[in-house]
């Protein structure tokens, strides 16, 4: 069964830039698209509403589904598209939504309240319980941004993409990150920036003078990770990069040219909820391209 690329619609401009997202990755992918609206109470389409308190939520969130749905049909006509009002609250809602979604794809940084349902603690929420990949899209991202500009500085969909940027910690399973980065450097032609943050420890033992230094063991432990998959995608042009510095100042600088940034969430198995780490929350406060955020073991 084919699964779908789920987004998580609340009425913020952020959401709306999350669903024309999601319509150009479903495009990308030739997956089909699922819209959804979610609220505590809300009635579902086929049911007949009566109470005045109950139409009004429900005529709000149909409005906001019917503006998605035409919009986003206006963009990418070829896109298999279906759209549901859910009656949960949002976090559960979109838990359950991603059980079954190839991918799922939110607003970030929106207002919060009933205009923003999906930012702040909600989105956290819904990143930190899944473990389907989650890209969260910022307000004014536009297809002209996936793409690099022209000499003039002036960007065009023309272009080619822009790269797709992978942030590795060498001391995890990096298999699922990268699985998603390089599909999603293919599918867009791009070229994937690997990089890798190392800091020596406080106290270092004495070397031989044939010991390789830090840098070149960095260097070669990156490479030797990303040795079978530049195998298995030869197409992709891949730039490796081992930093000395902090990962956050490594994360932000990668994620600037970037059209897509790839960030890893550890799971924590027995532990009550969930969290994101601090790299990725800097990053979903500072960079502006979509982040796509992928649980790793």
């Amino acid at each position: 069964m084919v699964r779908p690329i789920v987004v998580g619609l609340d009425g913020s401009r952020e959401s709306v830039c999350a669903a024309h997202w999601a319509a150009r990755e479903a495009a990308r992918r030739g997956l089909p698209l699922r819209l959804v609206h979610a609220g505590e109470g809300m009635p579902k389409d086929s049911e007949t509403v009566s109470l005045p308190e109950l139409k009004v939520p429900q005529c709000r969130a149909r409005t906001i589904l019917d503006g998605a749905v035409d919009q986003v049909r206006a963009q990418c006509p070829s896109v298999r598209l279906t759209a549901e009002l859910i009656g949960r609250l949002p976090v559960p809602a979109l838990v359950a939504e991603a059980e079954s979604a190839e991918l799922l794809v939110l607003g970030s940084q929106g207002f919060g309240g009933l205009g923003g349902l999906l930012a702040g603690s909600v989105a956290t929420a819904v990143v930190t319980r899944v473990r389907t990949p989650v890209v969260l899209v910022r307000e004014g991202f536009a297809a002209v941004d996936e793409h690099v500009p022209n000499g003039d500085g002036q960007a065009s969909v023309g272009n080619p993409y822009r790269p797709v940027a992978v942030a590795l910690d060498l001391a995890h399973d990096c298999d699922s990150l990268l699985d998603f980065a390089f599909e999603a450097a293919r599918n867009r032609a791009a070229p994937l920036h690997a990089v890798y943050a190392w800091r020596l420890p406080h106290t270092r033992t004495g070397t031989d003078e044939g010991d390789m230094p830090a840098r070149s063991d960095a260097e070669w432990a990156l490479d030797s990770m990303l040795d079978p998959w530049r195998d298995k995608y030869p197409d992709v042009t891949v730039h490796a990069e081992a930093e000395h510095t902090r990962p956050v100042h490594a994360v932000l600088r990668a994620a600037e040219h970037a059209g897509l940034l790839v960030l890893g969430r550890e799971i924590r198995r027995g532990a009550v909820g969930g969290r994101t780490g601090h790299v990725t929350r800097m990053a979903i406060q500072h960079v502006s391209c979509p982040i796509a955020v992928v649980a790793h073991e």
